[in-house]
């Protein structure tokens, strides 16, 4: 095999017996898992179960006094425990956090925070950015300040601002926890086009506790319990035939909320006629 195509097949994220932990207690235990150039990959499990460590790992935000062992690797350069400003170009991760406002400076203008994020952008290019994640249309969108705009409408700029990274990988965690369904819907989209439409394949680690919300976007499961990954398989078979005990649980909870709300809409439906 040539260098090139040696190149061509490493994974964007490499994993390999990553172990965490906090305070004497073992969080993440021996975890190894990768993901591929394009690839979308969820990272599922119940609160407490290490996903959201194991973003905070990946993108070098881990608690301070954690205790790491292991190896992550992107783009192939190792990075466990290098913390985001000590990492070079080639191996910083693009990220999206559940609460976008911590993202942004409540206290400085979006057209502000804007500039000094991307300094060398022009003006049409910025517009542009905004359009394409269905913010162009907001009245004085430069001189308001993050408090002005909803939960979705800020999610959707951390994604504009994080998609503009020269970043192979996203980690998103738990982006649409905090938004209704609708806004669930608009995120999802844009998150999709953003890493189907990169002049490069984008591989995204898409860190939920919501099946439902993981089947919409992503090819590939990886589930978590106790901070051992328990199951990892394609999406598809994953719903169809899970396999491991708390996998099946997962699902069928899945399952029966959707169940439930196909019946609610239902009765609506009934009682409005």
């Amino acid at each position: 095999m040539t260098a090139d195509r040696a190149k061509n097949v490493e994974p964007v994220l490499e994993v390999k017996g990553l172990t965490l932990e906090i305070a004497g207690e073992q969080r993440v235990t021996d975890l190894s898992f990768s993901v591929s150039a394009g690839e979308r990959v969820c990272l599922l499990g119940a609160s407490g179960s290490g996903k959201s460590l194991t973003a905070k790992t990946i993108t070098g935000t881990t608690p301070a006094g954690a205790k790491l062992s292991g190896s992550i690797r992107v783009n192939g350069i190792e990075v466990c425990g290098k913390h985001p400003v000590t990492r070079g170009a080639q191996s910083r991760v693009a990220t999206v956090f559940q609460d976008p406002s911590t993202a942004l400076n409540p206290l400085m203008t979006l057209g502000k925070q804007l500039n000094l994020a991307l300094p060398a952008a022009s003006a049409d290019e910025l517009a542009k950015m905004l359009e394409r994640v269905g913010l162009g249309e907001i009245p004085n969108f430069t001189a308001r300040y993050p408090a002005e705009l909803s939960g979705g409408q800020r999610q959707r700029l951390c994604i504009a601002l994080a998609m503009q990274s020269s970043s192979a990988l996203l980690v998103a965690d738990e982006p649409t926890t905090a938004l209704d369904v609708l806004t669930q819907q608009q995120v999802l989209q844009v998150m999709r086009d953003a890493c189907e439409n990169a002049q490069q394949p984008r591989a995204l680690l898409f860190i939920t506790h919501d099946i439902a919300v993981a089947a919409q976007l992503c090819g590939r499961a990886l589930v978590m319990e106790n901070g051992s990954l328990v199951e990892s398989a394609p999406m598809a078979q994953l719903l169809n035939n899970p396999q491991h005990a708390y996998t099946r649980r997962l699902v069928a909870a899945a399952k029966h909320s959707a169940a439930l709300h196909r019946n609610a809409s239902t009765l609506s439906a009934v009682a409005i006629g």
